[in-house]
C-alpha cells in the first residue's frame, strides 16, 4: 500500500506544493510552523480539499488527479486528529465500530473488529467504557483504534498527541509506535512536536511557506538541516555563508566561524548548542571561535538552561543550571561566548 503524491492547491493566501511518497509500512512526518501548509496537504489526501493540479496515488489506484477525484468516502483512509471526536453517547466499543459500520460491514462483524483494535491498543478491558470514563490519552488509544478498524490504506494523523499532558503523552506515543509498527499501511503524521516525529517517523518531510523545504531520514535531517527552521526543531545553531579553504566561513550576516572540516563556496555551518561556552571575560587558550554578545533570553529546560545570545553572531548556547547561577546570567548581560573549531561542521548548501 504504497504512497505517491503531488498536491498542488491555494488555500487562503498560501500556495500549496507537496510531493509525498513512500513504501508500504513507513511512517512520514511532516513538519513545519503554523500557516505552513502541512494540514491542508494533508486534508488535499483524504479529499476534503481539492486539488489544482498533480496526483494522488495510493497502492497504484489513482484517487485524485486534479480534475478527477474520488470523493472522501471513497478513500480507504483512517483519520485521527488532536481532538478525539468521540460520540460521548457510545461506548468505546461502539465508537471504534462506528467505522466498519459506516462503511457498510453488519453490526456483529463491526464489533468483533472494533474488540481486536482495542485490544491492539491495550483498552479490551475497556471497551463498556463511554469516553467521559476515560482518560485523555485512552481516548486518543480509542480514536486511533477507530481510524484503523476500517483497515485504510493510508493513515492520516494529525497532530494526533497535542492535547495530552506531557507524561499521558509520552505513554500514548510509546502505546502509538507499537501499533504502527504492526500497520501495513502508510502514515502521515503532521506534528509539530520534534520527539513525536523521530520517535514515530522513519521519514521526515517539512514544509514551509507551502513547499517542502528538506526531507530525508532522521539521521539525515539531524545531520545536515537546510533551514533555520529544521534547525530549531533539531536543536542546531544554523548559519548560511562562504567557506574558504582555510576553514574560515563568512556568514551572510556578516559573523566568522572557523571549523576544522573546511568547505568551500556556499556552505552551512553548524554549532550545537551544547558546544558552546559561555564567559563574562574573553576566554583565553584554545577556542578559535570567540564574540562578545549580549544575553536576549534565559530559558530553564529540566537541570539544563538555553541562553539566547544576540550579536556579530547569534547563538543558543545549552549550560548548565549551575553555570547560570554561578555567571549571574540575565537578559542584557554582556558575556563572551566560545566555540572549538573542531565543533563547527560545514556541508555544501
Amino acid at each position: 500500500m504504497s504512497l505517491d503524491a503531488r498536491v498542488r492547491l491555494s488555500r487562503g493566501a498560501i500556495e500549496v506544493d507537496v510531493a509525498l511518497r513512500a513504501e508500504p509500512g513507513q511512517v512520514i512526518g511532516v513538519l513545519g510552523p503554523n500557516g505552513g501548509g502541512k494540514t491542508t496537504a494533508v486534508l488535499a489526501l483524504a479529499g476534503v480539499l481539492a486539488i489544482a493540479e498533480g496526483h494522488v496515488r495510493v497502492d497504484g489506484r489513482l484517487w485524485d488527479d486534479g480534475r478527477h477525484a474520488l470523493p472522501p468516502e471513497q478513500r480507504t483512509v483512517g483519520l485521527m486528529l488532536a481532538d478525539s471526536l468521540l460520540f460521548p453517547h457510545l461506548s468505546a466499543l461502539d465508537n471504534v465500530a462506528y467505522g466498519p459500520r459506516s462503511r457498510g460491514v453488519d453490526r456483529q462483524r463491526a464489533r468483533l473488529r472494533a474488540r481486536d483494535e482495542l485490544d491492539r491498543v491495550g483498552l479490551g478491558d475497556r471497551a463498556s467504557s463511554h469516553p467521559r470514563e476515560l482518560s485523555s490519552g485512552q481516548q486518543a488509544r480509542v480514536a486511533l483504534a477507530r481510524a484503523l478498524a476500517t483497515d485504510p490504506s493510508l493513515l492520516l494523523l494529525d497532530e494526533p498527541l497535542a492535547a495530552l499532558d506531557p507524561d499521558t503523552r509520552a505513554r500514548t506515543r510509546s502505546d502509538l509506535a507499537t501499533r504502527l509498527t504492526a500497520y501495513g499501511g502508510v502514515t502521515v503524521l503532521v506534528t509539530h512536536d520534534p520527539l513525536d516525529a523521530l520517535t514515530l517517523a522513519d521519514h521526515l518531510v517539512f514544509v514551509e511557506g507551502g513547499r517542502v523545504t528538506q526531507s530525508g531520514t532522521p539521521a539525515e535531517v539531524l545531520g545536515e538541516p537546510r533551514s533555520p527552521y529544521v534547525a530549531t526543531v533539531v536543536g542546531l545553531n544554523l548559519y548560511a555563508g562562504e567557506g574558504d579553504s582555510q576553514g574560515h566561513v563568512t556568514t551572510d550576516g556578516g559573523g566568522v566561524v572557523v571549523t576544522t572540516s573546511p568547505t568551500e563556496g556556499r556552505v552551512w555551518a553548524t554549532i550545537p548548542p551544547s558546544a558552546v561556552s559561555v564567559h563574562l571575560h574573553q576566554p583565553e587558550g584554545s577556542p578559535r571561535n570567540t564574540w562578545p554578545l549580549t544575553v536576549a533570553s534565559v530559558t530553564v529546560q529540566g537541570q539544563s538552561a538555553r541562553v539566547g545570545l544576540v550579536g556579530a553572531l547569534p547563538l543558543t548556547a545549552e549550560v548548565t543550571l549551575e553555570s547560570v547561577t554561578a555567571l549571574g546570567l540575565q537578559v542584557g548581560q554582556q558575556v563572551w561566548a566560545a566555540v572549538k573549531a573542531t565543533e563547527v561542521r560545514t556541508y555544501p548548501r
